[in-house]
């Protein structure tokens, strides 16, 4: 095992760190116990989370905190400064006018606890993809007023995926604000969870990626970054496997898109993996190998992959070390462990 550098040339800024108001907590149970949202992706891993297991108390209680004990975990683990967004699945659950009401308080409590440890927190926005005109507002108040540095966007919002144009008033919002919205993973949707639940293949494992994944890519091919060319997308767990795919994709997506084999594809300005490399940027959360963070940074560009843990969800502070280890040089480290991230979420140096 690696051991991390006790004292490195650079901070180390963890990009996806999972928080979650007592309120939020409080209102998923009353969802598992009233079975009111036809979801199985949440049922599953919130009717586990919500319950009172050993592991959902440890995890509800590091998730809901934002002082001393998410400080000493942050220590323990060499980690500076952690970049925290609402948990999966936010307020994407509730109706439009419940969740656009809960993300004002929820971004204002978040605010908050970044306000007594301004050194050590910046935040990301929640909003309701399902009322665009209140999210593009949301955003613009929470990065304007609150101080947040971007939104953070659940995949899917019960089925509903976002290349539809009517929802773009936030995408419009972003660019305008310069800031990015993180496409953080949701369990797979009804219509599509049913082949992962039996094998435990809904949540991080797999279901995540391919969900993920797939809501990525219908961004990209609904002509999204043709409409916003600035407009930048974050992707976690090393791109949810998509950069793997940059050749395959470019190919099939150019063949599709002038078959006028499907109504809702059409030819791009770009080739779909410009877009992979030019309007997303990638962190490692829950990835704590080195063989698959090299590959994006190779393969997408050493500017774009940025250090996450997954806090508290994958709380391993090991990792560190590990991926300290990486034969990129000093200047390669702190690039991925606190540069990529200055830039992209405007964070200062105190």
């Amino acid at each position: 095992m690696n051991q991390k550098n006790p004292n490195p040339p650079y901070k180390r800024i963890a990009t996806e760190e999972a928080w979650a108001s007592d309120e939020l907590i409080r209102l998923y149970r009353k969802e598992i116990e009233e079975k009111t949202i036809g979801d199985p992706g949440f049922q599953s891993l919130w009717g586990f989370f919500s319950g009172d297991s050993e592991k959902a108390r440890a995890h509800n209680r590091r998730i809901q905190d934002l002082d001393d004990e998410r400080l000493k975990d942050m220590d323990d683990s060499g980690i500076d400064i952690a970049v925290l967004s609402l948990t999966s699945p936010g307020v994407q659950i509730f109706d439009p006018a419940t969740a656009s009401s809960l993300s004002e308080r929820f971004n204002d409590e978040l605010a908050e606890g970044i306000a007594r440890h301004p050194d050590r927190y910046v935040g990301l926005a929640a909003f309701s993809p399902l009322d665009p005109a209140n999210a593009a507002k949301e955003l613009e108040r929470s990065v304007k007023k609150l101080g947040l540095r971007g939104g953070i966007l659940n995949s899917h919002t019960l089925g509903t995926y976002l290349d539809d144009e009517q929802y773009w008033e936030v995408f419009e919002a972003a660019e305008a604000l310069e800031v990015p919205i993180y496409l953080h993973p949701q369990t797979p949707s009804a219509n599509m969870i049913e082949p992962f639940l039996k094998r435990g293949l809904d949540a991080a494992v797999y279901g995540f990626a391919c969900e993920t994944g797939l809501h990525a890519l219908r961004l990209i091919v609904s002509g999204l970054f043709d409409r916003f060319p600035k407009l930048q997308i974050v992707l976690g767990h090393c791109g949810e496997a998509l950069p793997y795919w940059l050749s395959r994709i470019d190919f099939m997506h150019g063949h599709i898109s002038v078959s006028k084999r499907y109504p809702h594809v059409h030819p791009l300005k770009r080739k779909a993996s410009e877009y992979l490399k030019e309007n997303f940027h990638y962190t490692s959360s829950g990835v704590g190998w080195a063989p698959p963070v090299m590959f994006v940074r190779d393969v997408i560009g050493p500017d774009r992959m940025m250090y996450a843990m997954d806090y508290p969800w994958q709380f391993v502070p090991s990792e560190v070390g590990e991926l300290e280890a990486m034969p990129i040089g000093e200047a390669g480290l702190k690039q991925f462990f606190e540069d990529n991230a200055r830039a992209l979420f405007k964070i200062g140096k105190s």
